[in-house]
């Protein structure tokens, strides 16, 4: 992590025990200082398409984190006017459709900081007593992801997955069972805040024989993901109502409202009314989303990144000695196949696979040095997909 100058100094006035602690956290990450959120964006701009609302937020976010950890574990800060000040824990929620980048965003954090990461999903959770996971599994999770290495655990990331099929029955779209809904948001109430957790350390359910192995939640950042569906239909409502207090009136049906991008609107209000309790809400005060992706997005996706899926099957085949091509309008074919497919950039990997398996197939015995993959041998390749595609959006 990267401290600045000023960070160094403070941290070198310190007690000894203080130096060891940050030098144990910078050991444990990418470096000896903490990103500037602009540094954090640039790395996320060479990874990830589009987005830029929520590669701002994160940035910020996951700078002003490690901050605080630094404070809590080094004592960062805490001297002058401001020695009794507690910096509050601001844990991330990220709302939007699936596939448009919410895990690879996080994963990418994870990795340019050199911290564990953990991805659990939300659905396996239930109640104590009950049949399913118990949510100090997540935490197993995390030190497996540590290789249970606890120190490196305590300032890891959390991805709390699927997070809106936690919602209440009754105050959302979500259909799910009552053990696994406002229970399991309650029991997640201590871990997401921070306390010390005993953890399973292969997870399963807790029995009085089975040592426990104790986490600190404090400085592990969690990040709540989900589609939120028809959460969009809570905020229109919200906005197109009108308003009367007293003498003043707002007619909301005056604003306009950019239905494309709803979610620039969501706030607390709208995952309340959506199901999570407040509780839980105002554990995850950092509230952001991703869009929908465009054709144009994914035609960049798999063209421009670092390490687009692009780029990996063209090494594939460099690794054969042979040189894989791709005209613009077979890309547009496959950007448009994720779109009717309706799975965004996740899907972009099982469409290649579906274009590139014969090639895929003969590539080590060929002679050919060079494959071009054209619209038309894209059309043929992916006729089943798109046929049962429309097939179905029809029946829909």
């Amino acid at each position: 992590m990267n401290l600045n100058n000023t960070n160094k100094a403070q941290i070198s006035d310190s007690a000894s025990s203080s130096q060891k602690t940050a030098k144990n956290i910078s050991r444990l990450m990418n470096g000896d200082k903490i990103p500037t959120p602009k540094e954090i964006m640039a790395y996320l701009d060479e990874r990830v398409i589009g987005q830029e609302d929520a590669k701002k937020r994160l940035s910020i976010a996951v700078h002003n984190h490690y901050k605080r950890v630094f404070s809590n574990l080094c004592g960062l800060g805490n001297d002058g006017e401001f020695k009794d000040i507690e910096i509050d824990k601001s844990n991330v929620t990220i709302l939007g459709p699936t596939g448009t980048g919410k895990t690879f965003l996080i994963q990418n954090i994870a990795k340019m900081l050199g911290v564990p990461c953990h991805i659990h999903d939300c659905t396996k959770l239930t109640e104590a007593g009950y049949v399913g996971e118990d949510v100090e599994n997540i935490l197993t999770g995390l030190l497996m992801a540590s290789d249970y290495n606890v120190e490196k655990a305590q300032i890891g990331i959390v991805c709390l997955d699927e997070i809106d099929k936690l919602a209440k029955r009754g105050e959302s779209m979500s259909i799910v069972r009552d053990v696994s809904g406002e229970g399991v948001q309650q029991s997640l109430l201590k871990i997401v805040e921070g306390s010390v957790v005993g953890v399973m350390p292969q997870g399963g359910r807790k029995h009085p024989e089975q040592p426990l192995i104790p986490v600190d939640t404090t400085n592990i950042l969690f990040i709540g993901m989900g589609a939120f569906v028809g959460i969009e239909d809570i905020i229109k409502k919200r906005m197109t109502r009108t308003h009367t207090i007293g003498f003043n009136s707002f007619d909301s049906n005056n604003f306009t409202v950019d239905e494309e991008n709803i979610l620039d609107y969501v706030n607390a209000v709208d995952l309340k009314k959506f199901g999570l309790i407040p509780e839980l809400i105002g554990r995850f005060p950092v509230i952001t989303h991703t869009n929908q992706l465009k054709k144009e997005d994914l035609v960049r996706i798999i063209k421009e990144p670092k390490n687009s899926i692009m780029k990996q099957y063209q090494k594939l085949a460099y690794i054969d000695g042979k040189q894989l091509r791709f005209t613009d309008d077979a890309i547009d074919t496959i950007a448009e196949t994720a779109i009717l497919t309706e799975t965004g950039a996740r899907g972009i990997r099982s469409i290649l696979e579906t274009v590139l398996n014969d090639f895929m197939f003969d590539i080590s015995d060929s002679k050919d040095t060079v494959f071009v993959v054209d619209k038309n041998y894209c059309d043929k390749a992916l006729k089943k997909i798109i046929d049962t595609s429309f097939t179905y959006k029809k029946a829909v």
